[in-house]
């Protein structure tokens, strides 16, 4: 992969119309908890290992579909969020390290996956921006029902939304993990600013 691919038409429209409801009505879908390079967005995030994807279906079954779809089999830890735009939200540039919290000294993820769940046909703003090395290496603008893979070393933005109306992305960090590394990692936690939830870690 050259920065990054992208695939059109992944899903049932059903599918994404239900994943809008079931994110919208989440009880942990708020204020993001993120940090505070993402401006006027709204989310949550679930931190876990390969171990704990059933879990994490359990709980978020209509996050199934879409990690089936995207996770990378070489990948070992994950770092998903719904992530919500609106006019006047927007991201500014970073390069992802979301396990950092648990693992200091963690590198950036193998891939970051990215399902465009819900973008306006009249959007203005709102377009992924890829940097390496301080130098744009590309401008994507987000289309409905497209997923998207792109390097996790690279620098990234959304610009900011300009237009009314919702942009809903699934954003996953996917990293590979030494057996070090991992065990700082949780099995499975949630990240909300709604509550917080008992860390729970694999046990030796």
């Amino acid at each position: 992969m050259k920065y990054y691919r992208q695939q059109a038409n992944i899903f049932p429209d059903k599918y994404l119309n239900d994943l809008w409801g079931e994110v919208c009505n989440c009880s942990y879908f708020t204020t993001n908890n993120l940090n505070r390079d993402f401006v006027g967005t709204k989310g949550f995030s679930i931190a876990f290992q390969r171990s704990g994807l059933p879990e994490v279906e359990q709980k978020f079954p209509f996050f199934k579909p879409y990690l089936d779809r995207a996770l990378e089999s070489h990948c070992n830890a994950f770092y998903l969020n719904p992530l919500l735009l609106t006019r006047g939200s927007r991201v500014d540039p970073h390069i992802d390290r979301s396990l950092r919290s648990y693992c200091k000294a963690i590198a950036p993820p193998a891939i970051v996956s990215v399902l465009y769940a819900r973008v306006p046909p009249d959007l203005e703003g709102g377009e992924l921006v890829l940097s390496q090395q301080k130098r744009r290496v590309a401008e994507i603008k987000p289309q409905t029902n497209v997923l998207l893979h792109f390097q996790g070393d690279l620098t990234h933005a959304v610009n900011a939304v300009k237009s009314s109306g919702n942009r809903l992305s699934l954003v996953c960090e996917q990293y590979s993990l030494s057996e070090t590394e991992l065990w700082e990692i949780p099995e499975f936690i949630i990240e909300s600013r709604v509550l917080t939830q008992t860390r729970k870690k694999k046990k030796p």
